[in-house]
């Protein structure tokens, strides 16, 4: 009967040699001149002699190949032929991982770990409407499986309650697709030749300098996160998703400075805004949580920057109401009459500053500078020779709009002399 120290010591044939267990009838060890082992069991099924593999020793040991060999008897006692048992086995795990390689919630994981995260600053943002729309409709469901019309009814859905948002869902989508097609997860891209579901216009919503005021009231009003982010976004003419995502790090307050590194740039390019007075009044008030030296400015969990910025525009929203039918009834009007400032967003802040720079008589590549854009006077080959990064223009820029911006929520006259020596130089 064989024993693990025996099957260590058997001195290797000269040519192939099976050896009978001598305890399971019909389980071999069999040995290679090469020096592998591995078990069969010899059957007959029919009539016909059989033989069924069960795997290499040392990785299947004696004790687990008696086991197997005694479950494929029992097989074989119960009328099955174990080897057909076995191959019927391996084709339904076969069958279940091609199954399970490009289902939905798996294939987005993989999606957002391997290629959104390094591609992509806002991959949380990518997650949660893949999660959200895509996850939570087509859970367990192949990828490769979804037929366009299915993919039309989602996007119809969603344009139903969020015109824009389907289109946003529509773009996450297809480069999950797109993706899914280069690393061989599917055969084909179900989202191929669908187009974007609602019209989309470019923006050119700018805040009056009433707006603003009122604006600047709710912020202060909504206070910590979202006021404080609202202000430095009209302060600095910053994208909502830098001002939410500013690190402790990126701040040097003695220099009055916020240095952006590239990784959180739109296009790619470090950036440093310089912080008027108020700005830094603003970041010196905030609470520090967590991480004080490279962790989030505005966090509620410390390691994750803040979100919920939709749900904070409705409540700025209800709160510039609210301002407006105190100011009317202060005037004698009817305050059921005040309406919400229509179609703003948080992001026309950034355009506002843009516009009120160019009011302040700041010149474009300056304003563009402030902003870190790439084009129009930056743009093309003067983008590429012209490294002129304007400094002192840029804050002497800020600081004036900050003290117009001061003026503008005090209700104070503006001065017909905007102080922009340095801009002009």
């Amino acid at each position: 009967m064989l024993t693990d120290l025996l099957i260590k010591k058997l001195p290797l044939p000269e040519r192939r040699r099976e050896i009978s267990d001598g305890k399971i009838a019909g389980l071999y060890l069999v040995l290679q001149p090469s020096g592998a082992k591995s078990w069969a069991v010899r059957y007959r099924f029919g009539g016909l002699p059989k033989k069924l593999t069960l795997g290499p020793y040392p990785a299947l040991d004696l004790a687990t190949a008696r086991r197997r060999a005694q479950e494929a008897l029992g097989d074989l006692a119960g009328g099955e032929d174990p080897a057909a048992v076995k191959q019927a086995s391996k084709a339904a795990s076969r069958a279940a991982r091609e199954d399970e390689h490009d289902r939905i919630e798996r294939v987005v994981t993989l999606f957002v770990e391997r290629h959104a995260k390094a591609k992509n600053r806002d991959w949380h943002g990518v997650q949660r409407i893949l999660d959200r729309e895509v996850v939570d409709r087509w859970r367990e469901r192949r990828l490769s499986k979804l037929t366009r019309g299915e993919i039309h009814e989602m996007l119809d859905e969603i344009a139903d309650r969020a015109p824009i948002r389907a289109n946003r869902v529509l773009a996450a989508f297809r480069k999950l697709c797109r993706w899914s097609l280069t690393r061989g997860l599917i055969d084909r891209d179900p989202s191929a030749g669908i187009s974007a579901p609602s019209p989309e216009r470019s923006r050119d919503r700018v805040l009056d300098d009433t707006e603003i005021r009122l604006a600047w009231q709710a912020f202060e009003a909504v206070s910590w996160p979202f006021g404080p982010i609202g202000k430095l976004l009209l302060l600095t003419g910053a994208r909502l998703g830098e001002a939410g995502g500013m690190r402790w790090s990126e701040l040097d307050l003695a220099a009055r400075v916020w240095r952006l590194p590239a990784s959180r740039v739109k296009n790619a390019r470090a950036h440093e805004v310089p912080l008027s007075d108020a700005a830094v009044e603003i970041i010196q008030g905030l609470p520090r949580i967590g991480d004080v030296k490279d962790g989030y400015v505005f966090t509620t969990t410390s390691f994750s920057p803040v979100s919920g910025f939709s749900r904070a525009k409705r409540a700025i929203d209800r709160t510039i109401i609210e301002i407006m039918r105190e100011e009317a009834e202060a005037r004698g009007n009817n305050p059921d009459s005040v309406t919400a400032l229509l179609g703003w967003r948080l992001h026309d802040l950034r355009r506002t500053v843009a516009t009120s720079l160019q009011k302040l008589g700041v010149r474009l590549e300056v304003t563009e500078a402030i902003l870190n854009h790439v084009s129009g006077s930056r743009a093309g080959i003067v983008g590429v020779y012209q490294r002129h990064e304007y400094a002192a223009e840029k804050r002497a820029a800020l600081d004036a709009w900050a003290r117009r911006l001061e003026a503008i929520v005090s209700g104070a006259e503006p001065s017909n002399v905007v102080e922009l020596a340095a801009v002009r130089q």
